[in-house]
């Protein structure tokens, strides 16, 4: 089981372009997909890229349920 500082651990902006370019390289079919993303990020484990994956469809589900409102933008005319 992972620890929590595992799964509460802080990703720079780097690290989330690495993973979403992984993400991207390593689809579901490909054969240790965590172990090769984690590779890609560098500095973080298979545990943690499958927690920040879970945590990133989760969003996208939030999104897409429309949990969080359309922003708002001022009309700047």
């Amino acid at each position: 089981m992972a620890s929590s500082s595992m799964s509460t651990s802080s990703w720079t902006a780097r690290e989330d372009k690495q993973f979403e370019m992984a993400l991207a390289k390593f689809d579901k079919d490909t054969p240790d997909r965590w172990q090769k993303i984690a590779r890609a990020v560098g500095g973080k484990s298979t545990e943690e890229v499958k927690r920040h994956y879970e945590l990133l469809l989760r969003d996208v589900n939030d999104i897409e349920s429309g949990r969080y409102p359309q922003p708002r933008y001022r009309n700047t005319n």
